[in-house]
């Protein structure tokens, strides 16, 4: 595998783990646990994740579905533009510029995490699993619509990376939330 997907595969695999290091041992209460009206819980983090990263997955499925259909192959290394460079600095954490995510990407309030994370898991595996199809693909010219408008295209490699800095941004949010928990107190219903 090209080194620069499979360091996209190695990022991959770390959210995942991540992911599952921050709800091991959480209750349904403190997963939906809000610190304050209109802050997000780390379900609601999560959730987020799962619903960007399910139309993120389909798109880039269809990119490189047409670049192979096509012939995009190349081997790098891969130069991004400097648009792409700086999209993915703004969404790498630590949080800059505060953004209020699109309606679409909102996530429904108290969902149950024997619901949320499956799903979850789903999607970072279908990540993982473009990561590989991707190889040997040109990484710079197959362009895969974003989940901002489909008039807005990116390079296939800064996808998985604005991807993967994206989860590690919601990811850094979520840790917030759980360091902000309330200890050995009952948490109120939050329904």
């Amino acid at each position: 595998m090209h080194s620069e997907l499979e360091a996209y595969r190695q990022q991959f695999e770390q959210i995942t783990q991540d992911a599952r290091d921050l709800v091991k041992g959480l209750n349904e209460e403190e997963f939906t646990w809000r610190p304050a009206p209109g802050v997000w819980s780390i379900e609601e983090c999560l959730s987020h994740l799962t619903m960007v990263g399910g139309v993120q997955v389909v798109n880039i499925e269809e990119a490189i579905d047409n670049a192979r259909a096509r012939g995009l192959t190349g081997t790098g290394p891969f130069e991004y533009s400097a648009l792409e460079r700086l999209i993915l600095r703004e969404t790498e954490p630590p949080n800059r510029n505060a953004r209020s995510s699109p309606r679409r990407f909102q996530p429904l309030h108290n969902q149950p995490l024997t619901g949320v994370m499956p799903t979850f898991y789903h999607v970072q595996s279908m990540f993982r699993l473009h990561i590989e199809r991707a190889d040997g693909l040109d990484l710079k010219r197959v362009k895969v619509v974003t989940p901002i408008s489909r008039f807005l295209k990116f390079s296939l490699g800064m996808t998985f990376a604005q991807a993967a800095a994206h989860e590690r941004r919601h990811l850094a949010q979520a840790r917030r939330v759980l360091a902000k928990l309330p200890k050995g107190v009952p948490l109120p219903a939050t329904h």
